[in-house]
């Protein structure tokens, strides 16, 4: 049976990186309606979460870009890091695989 735990070295980081790219996603459209500096602890909680993973990006992109582009950027860098991981382990045939009937 193909269950989670089977392929968790695949789903586990899958899932923590695709919850940092949708916080990443919801902090860049929450940006959008409010100040950078706003009080709310909503905001403060993406902020706390995304702010880490922000610092890397900047470190690799040119400080020219304002932050909402930089938040894209994490968005994409992510979504490039997924794809590298799961192309990986369908390289090293670690992947989960569709069970047809």
């Amino acid at each position: 049976m193909n269950d989670f735990w089977s392929y968790w070295y695949f789903h586990i980081p899958n899932f923590i990186l695709a919850a940092i790219m949708y916080t990443l996603l919801g902090r860049l459209v929450l940006g959008l309606f409010v100040p950078e500096n706003w009080d709310n602890y909503i905001w403060r909680a993406f902020k706390l979460i995304t702010d880490p993973i922000l610092k890397l990006v900047r470190f690799v992109t040119p400080n020219a870009l304002t932050g909402l582009v930089v938040i894209v950027f994490g968005v994409l860098w992510i979504m490039l890091i997924r794809l590298v991981y799961l192309v990986a382990l369908i390289n090293y045939g670690l992947a989960p695989v569709a069970q047809g009937s």
